[in-house]
Protein backbone atom coordinates (compact mmCIF):
# COMPACT_ATOMS: atom_id res chain seq x y z
CA UNK A 1 0.00 0.00 0.00
CA UNK A 2 0.82 3.73 -0.47
CA UNK A 3 1.92 5.73 1.81
CA UNK A 4 -0.40 8.75 3.29
CA UNK A 5 0.55 12.11 2.44
CA UNK A 6 -1.59 13.98 4.64
CA UNK A 7 1.31 15.82 5.78
CA UNK A 8 0.57 17.52 2.31
CA UNK A 9 -2.92 18.76 3.48
CA UNK A 10 -4.04 21.73 6.14
CA UNK A 11 -5.11 20.47 9.53
CA UNK A 12 -8.32 21.99 8.32
CA UNK A 13 -8.30 19.66 5.39
CA UNK A 14 -7.11 16.68 7.16
CA UNK A 15 -9.82 16.96 9.95
CA UNK A 16 -12.47 17.56 6.87
CA UNK A 17 -11.41 14.51 5.91
CA UNK A 18 -11.32 12.50 9.54
CA UNK A 19 -14.87 13.71 10.47
CA UNK A 20 -16.34 13.04 6.92
CA UNK A 21 -15.30 9.41 7.31
CA UNK A 22 -17.30 9.10 10.68
CA UNK A 23 -20.30 9.01 7.48
CA UNK A 24 -18.64 6.71 5.42
CA UNK A 25 -20.79 3.98 6.99
CA UNK A 26 -24.04 3.53 7.51
CA UNK A 27 -23.81 1.56 10.53
CA UNK A 28 -21.64 4.66 12.03
CA UNK A 29 -24.67 6.86 11.05
CA UNK A 30 -27.43 4.75 12.80
CA UNK A 31 -25.05 4.52 15.80
CA UNK A 32 -24.73 7.83 15.95
CA UNK A 33 -28.48 8.59 15.30
CA UNK A 34 -29.02 6.16 18.02
CA UNK A 35 -27.46 8.19 20.56
CA UNK A 36 -29.03 11.38 19.50
CA UNK A 37 -32.06 9.57 20.06
CA UNK A 38 -31.47 8.37 23.43
CA UNK A 39 -29.95 11.49 24.86
CA UNK A 40 -27.75 9.27 27.30
CA UNK A 41 -25.38 6.82 28.13
CA UNK A 42 -25.77 3.10 25.95
CA UNK A 43 -23.98 0.46 27.75
CA UNK A 44 -24.72 -2.44 25.32
CA UNK A 45 -28.09 -2.17 23.64
CA UNK A 46 -26.69 -0.81 20.49
CA UNK A 47 -26.15 -4.61 19.14
CA UNK A 48 -29.94 -5.52 19.18
CA UNK A 49 -30.88 -1.31 17.60
CA UNK A 50 -28.44 -2.00 15.12
CA UNK A 51 -28.40 -5.20 14.20
CA UNK A 52 -25.40 -5.75 13.71
CA UNK A 53 -22.50 -8.28 15.68
CA UNK A 54 -20.85 -7.22 18.61
CA UNK A 55 -17.58 -7.30 17.35
CA UNK A 56 -18.64 -5.14 14.29
CA UNK A 57 -20.57 -2.83 16.33
CA UNK A 58 -17.33 -2.25 18.75
CA UNK A 59 -15.27 -1.84 15.38
CA UNK A 60 -17.78 1.24 14.33
CA UNK A 61 -17.67 2.53 18.19
CA UNK A 62 -14.06 2.30 18.32
CA UNK A 63 -14.06 4.75 15.26
CA UNK A 64 -16.48 6.92 16.22
CA UNK A 65 -14.46 7.27 19.25
CA UNK A 66 -11.21 7.69 17.46
CA UNK A 67 -12.61 10.10 15.71
CA UNK A 68 -14.03 12.08 18.94
CA UNK A 69 -17.10 12.39 17.88
CA UNK A 70 -18.29 9.89 20.80
CA UNK A 71 -16.98 8.94 24.27
CA UNK A 72 -17.16 6.04 26.36
CA UNK A 73 -16.91 5.90 30.22
CA UNK A 74 -16.00 2.36 32.09
CA UNK A 75 -19.08 1.16 33.81
CA UNK A 76 -18.54 -2.02 35.54
CA UNK A 77 -17.45 -4.44 32.75
CA UNK A 78 -19.02 -2.69 30.02
CA UNK A 79 -18.32 0.91 28.30
CA UNK A 80 -20.98 3.12 27.98
CA UNK A 81 -20.85 5.63 25.04
CA UNK A 82 -22.80 8.98 24.15
CA UNK A 83 -21.64 11.35 22.12
CA UNK A 84 -19.01 13.78 22.85
CA UNK A 85 -20.61 17.33 22.43
CA UNK A 86 -17.61 19.33 22.28
CA UNK A 87 -15.99 17.41 19.04
CA UNK A 88 -19.68 17.64 17.95
CA UNK A 89 -20.07 21.53 17.95
CA UNK A 90 -16.31 21.37 16.60
CA UNK A 91 -17.04 19.09 13.71
CA UNK A 92 -20.77 20.89 12.40
CA UNK A 93 -18.64 23.77 12.51
CA UNK A 94 -15.38 22.74 10.41
CA UNK A 95 -18.50 20.68 8.34
CA UNK A 96 -20.85 24.09 7.57
CA UNK A 97 -17.75 25.83 6.83
CA UNK A 98 -16.62 23.76 4.34
CA UNK A 99 -20.15 22.78 2.90
CA UNK A 100 -21.32 26.40 2.86
CA UNK A 101 -18.42 27.52 0.16
CA UNK A 102 -20.87 27.35 -2.74
CA UNK A 103 -23.03 30.20 -1.07
CA UNK A 104 -21.79 33.48 -1.81
CA UNK A 105 -20.02 32.33 -4.97
CA UNK A 106 -21.45 32.57 -8.36
CA UNK A 107 -21.57 29.30 -10.30
CA UNK A 108 -19.19 29.80 -13.19
CA UNK A 109 -20.94 27.14 -15.20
Amino acid sequence: MGVSKTEMFTDSQNEIALFAKAFGHPARVAILQYLFKLNACVCGDLVSEIGLAQPTISQHLKELKHLGLIKGNVEGTSVCYCIDTNNWTKMKKLMSEFLDQDITKENCC
